[in-house]
């Protein structure tokens, strides 16, 4: 079972039901199958407040993922915890705009970029951002709104 949360805080006004398949597919292809997450849309004061605080950075930045686990899964009843995603909602709106693709694109490569931090993935190294990066698109590749163009 899949149990997550969107929270919309920023009042996005557009459709996101699809990203249920798009966090379910992501789980899937990484062979989780009890967990939990949380997302939270947010503005651009929040997520810089959140980057500054957490990691010393004071910008703005588009998603970040706090892990509940860190070396070891954490399960309880069964379900892994996984963590929460922050997404920015203004700065998805602005990189679907600079990429010239659609915001359902955007906002599902975020969910899903933050949903792999969640499960251990990171890219400091160039051949961890391959690997990410490939993960991701095999993905959003699978789903005609979020194919990239």
């Amino acid at each position: 079972m899949i149990d997550y949360k969107i929270t919309n805080e920023y009042g996005y006004k557009k459709d996101y039901s699809y990203l249920d398949d798009i966090i379910k597919r992501t789980l899937k292809h990484e062979k989780v199958k009890n967990a939990t997450l949380s997302i939270v849309f947010v503005g651009n004061e929040k997520i810089q407040e959140l980057n500054k605080n957490y990691r010393h950075i004071d910008k703005i930045t588009d998603v970040i993922s706090f892990a509940f686990e860190d070396n070891e899964d954490i399960v309880y009843n069964n379900m892994r915890f996984l963590g929460e995603i922050f997404i920015c909602i203004p700065r998805m709106e602005e990189q679907a705009i600079t990429y010239g693709h659609s915001e359902v694109r955007e906002l599902a490569f975020l969910t899903v970029h933050g949903l792999l931090h969640l499960l251990g993935y990171d890219h400091m190294t160039k051949e961890d951002e391959e690997i990410m990066f490939k993960l991701q698109e095999e993905v959003l590749s699978k789903d005609a709104r979020t194919k990239r163009v």
